[in-house]
């Protein structure tokens, strides 16, 4: 068998640095690279992830001003349910062809943020008071509702979240009856509210969710 011309030389040590550092920074590269790529399918996902959850789920919302004292505070930071009570067309600005109505009722009681009609821009918070469909008037600082199950009437228990001198403070107001698609709200700071009582009742459609949870500050979190 013929031998073959070819020898095999050893390596300096130059050369082995040198074959060594080429490596790393190869494997540097490769390593830069799929650190940019992971890094890009996370912001994928995060925009695939949190615009449906911003748009039809949840909402931060901060509390401005005194009118839901001293339940709700100034500055204080709140998560908003939006799912099954927001109507909305567009995400992010941008339309989406098709209407998403709300398919969920708010219950008496509940935390409610919404729209003001005058002004687009603005949001209430507010407490449900009365139901669609539902009559309400206040005589000597009682709220007094009239439905199909009490056509007679019946008087508000509010001592779950107003104090009596809250509830006494109140001006009579003559029935108003809601329409099916309305919500009478109010705010539990009843002497410095702006609410149905002097705008009127809501319309579903101007809803835009349910206070789920006080986030901040951390020691009054709660879920509602």
């Amino acid at each position: 068998m013929a031998e073959s011309d070819e020898q095999s030389m050893p390596m300096t040590g130059s050369e082995s640095r040198e074959s060594r550092t080429d490596d790393q920074d190869l494997e540097e590269t490769l390593s830069t690279g799929q650190l940019f790529l992971e890094l890009f399918r996370v912001i994928i996902l995060a925009i695939i992830i949190i615009i449906p959850v911003r748009t039809f789920l949840f909402q931060p919302f901060f509390v401005s001003g005194s009118s839901m004292e001293p339940n709700f505070e100034d500055g204080q930071y709140l998560v908003i349910s939006e799912f099954g009570y927001k109507t909305t067309d567009a995400v992010m600005g941008i339309p989406m062809g098709f209407t998403v109505r709300p398919y969920k009722d708010l219950h008496r009681e509940d935390v409610a943020v919404f729209e003001f009609s005058k002004d687009p821009e603005t949001y209430y918070i507010k407490r449900v008071i009365a139901l669609p469909g539902e009559s309400i008037e206040i005589k000597r600082g009682r709220v007094i509702i009239y439905n199909e199950v009490q056509p007679q009437g019946f008087m508000l228990d509010e001592s779950g979240y107003l104090a009596r001198s809250a509830m006494l403070s109140l001006q009579d107001m003559p029935k108003v009856t809601l329409k099916a698609d309305e919500y009478f709200l109010m705010g539990d700071n009843r002497q410095h509210s702006h609410d149905s009582r002097s705008f009127g009742p809501v319309k579903q459609e101007k809803i835009t969710g349910r206070v789920l949870l006080r986030a901040w500050p951390v020691t009054e979190a709660k879920m509602f």
